[in-house]
Protein backbone atom coordinates (compact mmCIF):
# COMPACT_ATOMS: atom_id res chain seq x y z
CA UNK A 1 0.00 0.00 0.00
CA UNK A 2 1.33 3.44 -0.94
CA UNK A 3 1.76 5.77 2.04
CA UNK A 4 1.57 9.54 1.94
CA UNK A 5 5.33 10.06 2.05
CA UNK A 6 5.78 7.76 -0.95
CA UNK A 7 3.06 9.64 -2.81
CA UNK A 8 4.67 12.99 -2.01
CA UNK A 9 8.13 11.87 -3.09
CA UNK A 10 6.83 10.49 -6.38
CA UNK A 11 4.80 13.62 -7.06
CA UNK A 12 7.83 15.82 -6.34
CA UNK A 13 9.61 14.23 -9.30
CA UNK A 14 7.14 16.04 -11.54
CA UNK A 15 6.22 19.67 -12.08
CA UNK A 16 3.03 21.70 -11.98
CA UNK A 17 2.62 21.85 -15.77
CA UNK A 18 2.64 18.07 -16.11
CA UNK A 19 0.19 17.68 -13.22
CA UNK A 20 -2.12 20.30 -14.74
CA UNK A 21 -1.99 18.51 -18.11
CA UNK A 22 -2.89 15.19 -16.50
CA UNK A 23 -5.82 16.70 -14.60
CA UNK A 24 -7.06 18.41 -17.77
CA UNK A 25 -6.95 15.10 -19.63
CA UNK A 26 -9.01 13.58 -16.80
CA UNK A 27 -11.68 16.22 -17.31
CA UNK A 28 -10.56 18.58 -14.53
CA UNK A 29 -9.17 21.67 -16.33
CA UNK A 30 -9.71 24.19 -13.52
CA UNK A 31 -7.51 22.89 -10.70
CA UNK A 32 -4.79 25.57 -10.81
CA UNK A 33 -4.82 28.28 -8.16
CA UNK A 34 -4.61 31.95 -9.27
CA UNK A 35 -1.23 32.82 -10.77
CA UNK A 36 -0.86 35.67 -8.28
CA UNK A 37 0.05 33.09 -5.60
CA UNK A 38 3.84 32.90 -5.86
CA UNK A 39 6.67 31.18 -3.95
CA UNK A 40 8.88 33.13 -1.59
CA UNK A 41 11.75 30.99 -2.88
CA UNK A 42 11.56 29.93 -6.53
CA UNK A 43 13.87 26.98 -5.86
CA UNK A 44 11.43 25.26 -3.49
CA UNK A 45 8.44 23.11 -4.30
CA UNK A 46 6.03 21.18 -2.12
CA UNK A 47 3.61 18.28 -2.49
CA UNK A 48 1.33 16.78 0.12
CA UNK A 49 -2.14 16.33 1.54
CA UNK A 50 -4.03 19.52 2.36
CA UNK A 51 -5.18 20.84 5.72
CA UNK A 52 -7.48 23.81 5.20
CA UNK A 53 -7.84 26.99 7.25
CA UNK A 54 -10.28 29.84 6.72
CA UNK A 55 -10.51 33.18 8.48
CA UNK A 56 -11.62 36.79 8.17
CA UNK A 57 -10.50 40.34 8.83
CA UNK A 58 -12.11 41.58 12.06
CA UNK A 59 -10.79 44.97 13.11
CA UNK A 60 -10.82 45.78 16.80
CA UNK A 61 -10.26 42.23 18.03
CA UNK A 62 -8.67 41.79 21.40
CA UNK A 63 -4.98 41.13 20.72
CA UNK A 64 -4.95 38.17 23.11
CA UNK A 65 -8.01 36.62 21.43
CA UNK A 66 -6.55 36.99 17.95
CA UNK A 67 -3.27 35.37 19.01
CA UNK A 68 -5.13 32.52 20.70
CA UNK A 69 -6.96 31.86 17.45
CA UNK A 70 -3.74 32.06 15.46
CA UNK A 71 -1.80 29.71 17.74
CA UNK A 72 -4.77 27.32 17.69
CA UNK A 73 -4.33 27.12 13.94
CA UNK A 74 -0.64 26.34 14.39
CA UNK A 75 -1.51 23.62 16.92
CA UNK A 76 -4.25 21.97 14.85
CA UNK A 77 -2.32 21.57 11.61
CA UNK A 78 -1.19 17.93 11.37
CA UNK A 79 2.38 16.91 10.59
CA UNK A 80 2.87 15.75 7.02
CA UNK A 81 0.31 18.17 5.59
CA UNK A 82 0.43 21.32 3.48
CA UNK A 83 -1.62 24.05 5.17
CA UNK A 84 -3.78 25.95 2.68
CA UNK A 85 -5.40 29.15 3.96
CA UNK A 86 -8.20 31.34 2.64
CA UNK A 87 -7.93 34.51 4.79
CA UNK A 88 -10.45 36.67 2.88
CA UNK A 89 -8.02 39.55 3.27
CA UNK A 90 -5.59 41.46 1.07
CA UNK A 91 -3.76 43.70 3.55
CA UNK A 92 -2.29 41.62 6.37
CA UNK A 93 0.50 39.06 6.68
CA UNK A 94 -0.90 35.58 7.33
CA UNK A 95 2.49 33.98 7.88
CA UNK A 96 5.62 35.12 9.67
CA UNK A 97 8.87 34.02 11.27
CA UNK A 98 7.69 32.24 14.42
CA UNK A 99 4.77 30.60 12.67
CA UNK A 100 6.99 29.28 9.88
CA UNK A 101 9.47 28.02 12.45
CA UNK A 102 6.65 26.29 14.33
CA UNK A 103 5.31 24.62 11.20
CA UNK A 104 8.78 23.57 10.09
CA UNK A 105 9.58 22.09 13.52
CA UNK A 106 6.37 20.05 13.73
CA UNK A 107 6.72 18.60 10.24
CA UNK A 108 4.32 20.70 8.19
CA UNK A 109 5.45 20.40 4.58
CA UNK A 110 4.54 23.90 3.41
CA UNK A 111 2.03 26.75 3.51
CA UNK A 112 -0.10 28.17 0.69
CA UNK A 113 -2.16 31.28 1.38
CA UNK A 114 -4.42 33.49 -0.70
CA UNK A 115 -2.98 36.41 1.26
CA UNK A 116 0.24 37.86 2.60
CA UNK A 117 3.49 37.02 4.33
CA UNK A 118 6.14 38.88 6.32
CA UNK A 119 9.60 38.05 7.75
CA UNK A 120 10.37 36.67 4.33
CA UNK A 121 14.15 36.79 4.65
CA UNK A 122 14.03 34.54 7.71
CA UNK A 123 11.52 32.14 6.13
CA UNK A 124 13.62 31.88 2.98
CA UNK A 125 16.75 31.11 5.01
CA UNK A 126 14.76 28.53 6.98
CA UNK A 127 13.93 26.73 3.75
CA UNK A 128 10.23 26.41 4.57
CA UNK A 129 8.08 26.52 1.40
CA UNK A 130 5.59 29.40 1.49
CA UNK A 131 3.40 30.47 -1.43
CA UNK A 132 1.51 33.76 -1.09
CA UNK A 133 0.15 36.78 -3.02
CA UNK A 134 2.12 39.63 -1.45
CA UNK A 135 4.50 40.71 1.32
CA UNK A 136 3.74 43.22 4.07
CA UNK A 137 5.05 43.95 7.57
CA UNK A 138 1.48 44.35 8.94
CA UNK A 139 0.60 41.35 11.12
CA UNK A 140 -2.76 39.83 12.11
CA UNK A 141 -2.73 40.83 15.80
CA UNK A 142 -6.06 42.43 16.68
CA UNK A 143 -7.16 42.39 13.03
CA UNK A 144 -7.77 38.82 11.82
CA UNK A 145 -9.35 35.66 13.17
CA UNK A 146 -9.06 32.04 12.09
CA UNK A 147 -12.62 30.73 12.02
CA UNK A 148 -12.59 27.18 10.66
CA UNK A 149 -10.16 24.31 10.34
CA UNK A 150 -10.43 21.33 8.02
CA UNK A 151 -13.55 22.62 6.23
CA UNK A 152 -13.86 23.11 2.45
CA UNK A 153 -12.49 26.42 1.16
CA UNK A 154 -12.33 28.12 -2.22
CA UNK A 155 -9.36 29.92 -3.73
CA UNK A 156 -10.05 31.39 -7.14
CA UNK A 157 -12.17 28.84 -8.99
CA UNK A 158 -10.86 25.86 -7.03
CA UNK A 159 -12.70 24.21 -4.17
CA UNK A 160 -10.20 22.65 -1.78
CA UNK A 161 -10.97 20.06 0.88
CA UNK A 162 -8.82 18.70 3.67
CA UNK A 163 -7.40 15.44 2.33
CA UNK A 164 -7.03 16.73 -1.22
CA UNK A 165 -3.46 17.07 -2.46
CA UNK A 166 -1.59 20.16 -3.59
CA UNK A 167 1.56 20.57 -5.66
CA UNK A 168 3.27 23.96 -5.78
CA UNK A 169 6.39 25.07 -7.62
CA UNK A 170 7.71 28.24 -9.28
CA UNK A 171 5.05 27.98 -12.01
CA UNK A 172 2.09 27.78 -9.65
CA UNK A 173 -0.10 25.55 -7.49
CA UNK A 174 -2.36 22.71 -8.60
CA UNK A 175 -4.95 20.96 -6.42
CA UNK A 176 -5.55 17.22 -6.89
CA UNK A 177 -8.84 15.80 -5.55
CA UNK A 178 -8.15 13.13 -2.95
CA UNK A 179 -9.82 10.29 -4.83
CA UNK A 180 -7.66 10.91 -7.92
CA UNK A 181 -4.21 11.16 -6.34
CA UNK A 182 -2.91 7.68 -7.21
CA UNK A 183 -4.17 7.84 -10.79
CA UNK A 184 -2.64 11.32 -11.19
CA UNK A 185 0.75 10.16 -9.87
CA UNK A 186 0.79 7.21 -12.26
CA UNK A 187 -0.20 9.36 -15.23
CA UNK A 188 2.35 12.06 -14.37
CA UNK A 189 5.08 9.42 -14.23
CA UNK A 190 3.93 8.17 -17.63
CA UNK A 191 4.00 11.72 -19.01
CA UNK A 192 7.55 12.25 -17.74
CA UNK A 193 8.73 9.04 -19.38
CA UNK A 194 7.14 10.06 -22.67
CA UNK A 195 8.61 13.57 -22.48
CA UNK A 196 12.06 12.04 -22.00
CA UNK A 197 11.58 10.02 -25.19
CA UNK A 198 10.47 13.14 -27.08
CA UNK A 199 13.43 15.10 -25.73
CA UNK A 200 15.87 12.38 -26.75
CA UNK A 201 14.36 12.19 -30.22
CA UNK A 202 14.59 15.96 -30.70
CA UNK A 203 18.19 16.05 -29.48
CA UNK A 204 19.00 13.28 -31.96
CA UNK A 205 17.62 15.35 -34.84
CA UNK A 206 14.03 14.12 -35.17
CA UNK A 207 11.68 16.68 -36.69
CA UNK A 208 9.44 18.06 -33.90
CA UNK A 209 6.25 17.28 -35.82
CA UNK A 210 7.41 13.72 -36.37
CA UNK A 211 8.32 13.39 -32.69
CA UNK A 212 4.86 14.62 -31.70
CA UNK A 213 3.12 12.21 -34.09
CA UNK A 214 5.25 9.35 -32.81
CA UNK A 215 4.79 9.92 -29.10
CA UNK A 216 1.60 11.99 -28.92
CA UNK A 217 3.23 14.51 -26.62
CA UNK A 218 5.02 17.82 -26.93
Amino acid sequence: MIDENDRAQRLLQGYSGAIFDVLRAMGMPSQALPHSIRPLDDSLKVAGPVFTVEGRRVDGLDAHESLLQWTSMLSRAPAGSVVVCQPHDSELAHMGELSAETFHKKGILGYVVDGGCRDTDFITRLGFPVFCRYNTPVDVVGRWRAESFGEPIRIGDVEICTGDWIFSDRDGSVVIPADHIDAVIEDVERVLRTENKVRTAIMNGTDPKEAYLTYGKF
